[in-house]
């Protein structure tokens, strides 16, 4: 219980990598994108005879699917890689 930060082990990976950024910004857009209501509060352009308002909305459940599988493919691929190829 000392105030002396851990140091990781030489050779550690870092906790922070440019795959584990790609990951929190695919979980994080669709986040941004819908809360962010001022951008997408109107009807027009309607698609099909749907406003813009709703159409936006559904677009962003596929959207966010296709970031969601991207996400969880690169977790994998990073947690093969940190642990050797093992898993």
């Amino acid at each position: 219980m000392s105030d002396v930060p851990e140091v990781p082990p030489e050779g550690a990976a870092p906790v922070v990598t440019p795959v584990r950024v790609v990951i929190a910004v695919c979980l994080f857009a669709p986040f941004v994108a819908l809360l962010w209501v001022g951008s997408y509060a109107k009807t027009d352009p309607a698609f099909i005879g749907i406003p813009f308002f709703y159409w936006y909305q559904m677009l962003w459940v596929l959207i966010s699917t296709a970031l969601t599988m991207t996400a969880y493919q690169l977790w994998q691929r990073d947690q093969r890689t940190r642990h050797g190829g093992t898993r």
